[in-house]
């Protein structure tokens, strides 16, 4: 927290006048009845004419009334100039001057707006001070205790490995508000909100920033530089559900010294903006975002289709990267590769599931499967540029979906990224045609909602033989048998691609028709043992 912040006291002139000391003096609002949920920053007591020099607002004024003046105009300017320093109130104990107080300043008072009480008895002025100063420090404390709570919360998160979205999304819920984290340049860099929302406004948080920017209260996040470089980023905490109070203003400061170290060490402003995106490329596909909404989001985004349709695309990695700092680099590098294509591109990163989803501009007259190698051929470059072309990795999976309006591009991105996951461990291609795929996904769908048992006696049924022979076997059969149906059951290509001769190829043939107990000429015998061996992949045999 800077070193000008003010903690807002969270004891009020109604609560003060609830305390023991002030209740033993009788006390009467005479003024400003409306007025009592005023903060009461600080207690002070005076008698002088000019007390109100002496005041910086806030505070709740105890005094006899000697130094209000004899005179109507005296006590009406008096209670002006406390009006004007805007104390939160003034107590007048009666009896040492007025046994009742002027209409004079009566009236004053209301027509300032100034809460007005009169103490009927005597009390000490000290009792009164303790108590209220001890009410507002641990007001204080309770403010810093919750602030330093999730503070904890948001360390703890860190330490397991995750990264500044899950400490903004932990700020989000604690504020019960949405909030967006901005750029030095003002653009958003990713927008949170909290949980269990009904569908209103802060479900949108990305949307509530474009609306309530201007009124959200700004929290500097530093880049530990000078000049452009004293601002990393700022977090706003926009004022949907209602205005922020002082113990979220508290937590936003201290969360943001925590990001502060967050950013500068990954370099978390790409990853941020990336998985902002990422997240509203999610939430078009789960259709939690309306056709209706999307553009207006996509916009904010940077994305400008126009009247284009939008192509799905999603690369899935084969394994999750290790940290938020390679996402890091691979949402950069792929920004700079897909710029070179020349068409809009809206890319994201989901790092839970390992993908990387996006929707490309598709131009009037451009061929599909041109634009598709373009953005395939920048998608590995970008994975090859951040350095995460590991020797031991299978290579990413790049899947096309498509083309279509904004009705369309939620199903799209959701077929696509669930044919990413079906397509991993098919021959490498540089790309995967979402509708070519539908085999491999229903075989996926079948082993992720637990039919994996029905795939493996499907297989065992159709190739079990084959597989059995093959594990005790010096010349296994089934990569004859793949080769075989791969070329359409054209033999003499199957014999080149194999480097066999025709006589050996027919040998190996026979002795799998035998294993197998079927004609490998017969057309749903393919049919089936292809099915077979694309089910296998989803299964352990």
């Amino acid at each position: 927290m800077g070193p000008h912040a003010r903690i807002d006291a969270d004891i009020t002139v109604r609560r003060a006048l609830e305390l023991p000391a002030l209740r033993r003096g009788l006390p009467e609002v005479l003024a400003g009845e409306d007025r009592l949920g005023r903060s009461v920053r600080w207690v002070h007591a005076g008698e002088v004419p000019h007390i109100a020099s002496l005041l910086k607002g806030g505070e709740l004024l105890l005094t006899t009334g000697l130094g209000v003046g004899t005179r109507p105009s005296e006590q009406r300017a008096f209670i002006r100039r406390l009006a004007d320093r805007d104390i939160a109130a003034l107590v007048v104990e009666l009896g040492s001057r007025f046994d009742a107080l002027p209409a004079a300043l009566i009236d004053a008072a209301r027509d300032c707006g100034l809460p007005l009480v009169q103490l009927h008895r005597e009390v000490p002025y000290v009792t009164v001070t303790e108590e209220i100063h001890t009410e507002i420090i641990n007001g204080h404390y309770t403010l810093l205790r919750r602030a330093d709570a999730l503070l904890r919360r948001c360390t703890d998160v860190l330490l397991r490995g995750g990264g500044a979205p899950e400490v903004l999304r932990l700020l989000a819920v604690f504020t019960g508000n949405p909030l967006c984290l901005e750029a030095p340049d003002g653009s958003p860099l990713y927008a949170a909100g909290p949980e269990g929302g009904d569908g209103g406004a802060d479900a949108d948080p990305l949307l509530a920033w474009e609306g309530l920017r201007d009124s959200g209260v700004r929290i500097e996040v530093p880049g530990g530089g000078h000049g452009p470089d004293a601002v990393r980023a700022r977090l706003v905490l926009l004022p949907v559900n209602g205005p922020p109070a002082p113990v979220h203003r508290i937590a936003a400061e201290r969360a943001a010294d925590l990001l502060a170290v967050v950013m500068l060490q990954s370099r978390q402003e790409e990853v941020l903006a990336a998985r902002g995106r990422g997240d509203f490329l999610a939430e078009l596909a789960e259709g939690r975002v309306s056709a209706s909404e999307a553009p207006a989001q996509a916009r904010l985004l940077g994305f400008r289709p126009g009247a284009d349709p939008v192509l799905p695309v999603v690369m899935r990695l084969p394994a999750a990267l290790p940290s938020p700092g390679d996402w890091a680099l691979l949402a950069q590098a792929l920004r700079e590769e897909l710029a070179a294509p020349g068409v809009p591109v809206l890319l994201g990163v989901r790092p839970v599931e390992g993908r990387v989803p996006l929707l490309v501009a598709l131009r009037a007259g451009q061929d599909r499967a041109a634009l598709a190698d373009r953005i395939a051929e920048a998608l590995r470059a970008g994975v090859v540029r951040a350095g995460l072309d590991r020797p031991s990795a299978h290579s990413p999976v790049v899947v096309v979906g498509t083309a279509g309006d904004w009705a369309a591009a939620g199903s799209g991105l959701r077929h696509a990224a669930e044919a990413a996951a079906a397509a991993q461990g098919l021959p490498e291609a540089p790309w995967y045609d979402a509708r070519r795929l539908d085999i491999e996904l229903l075989l996926w769908r079948m082993r992720e909602h637990g039919e994996e048992g029905v795939l493996t006696d499907f297989v065992e049924r159709a190739v079990g033989p084959l597989l059995a022979h093959d594990r005790g076997a010096r010349q296994p059969l089934l990569p004859t048998l793949e080769a075989y149906l791969a070329s359409a059951g054209r033999k003499a290509e199957t014999a080149r691609d194999l480097n066999v001769n025709r006589q050996t190829l027919y040998d190996r043939l026979a002795r799998i028709s035998q294993l197998l107990g079927t004609e490998l000429d017969d057309p749903q015998t393919v049919l089936g043992l292809r099915l077979a061996l694309r089910a296998r992949r989803h299964t352990d045999r």
